[in-house]
């Protein structure tokens, strides 16, 4: 049976260099640094891989892996994200699991897949859940 949370977050980006030093190839690399809120109470901490030129109506694509450590719901441990994004000609196609297998102290067996939602530059995710017993 699936369950669902809610809340915001906040988010922090910081660039990060290209171990070859600096090149134009449209690559971006991202330290990630998350406040959850709400039904999530937790710290994300991950890296992002990014391509775009960040222009309105453009393409791009971005992966992400994201460790969550907190309390869902009352229940207190961590999982990890992933993260895959597409932008198609502006139009974002967005998908964010838990990794299998990912899940530990009381959020072990969790999967799952999290929606958010940016609106005015606030942030709010939807994560869709299910813990199962693991022996």
């Amino acid at each position: 049976m699936k369950t669902v949370a809610a809340g915001s977050f906040t988010v922090k980006m910081t660039p990060q260099a290209w171990s070859e030093g600096p090149v134009e190839h449209g690559l971006g690399r991202f330290m990630i640094d998350k406040l959850y809120v709400g039904d999530l109470e937790a710290t994300g901490k991950g890296q992002m891989l990014a391509y775009g030129d960040g222009k309105p109506g453009s393409s791009g694509v971005y992966v992400a892996i994201e460790k969550v450590t907190g309390s869902l719901q009352g229940r207190k441990g961590s999982f990890i994200l992933h993260h895959t994004g597409l932008m198609n000609r502006g139009v974002p196609d967005l998908s964010i699991s838990v990794v299998p297998d990912s899940g530990t102290g009381d959020l072990n067996g969790l999967s799952g897949s999290m929606n958010i939602k940016i609106e005015e530059g606030k942030h709010s995710y939807e994560f869709s859940y299910a813990l199962a017993t693991i022996q």
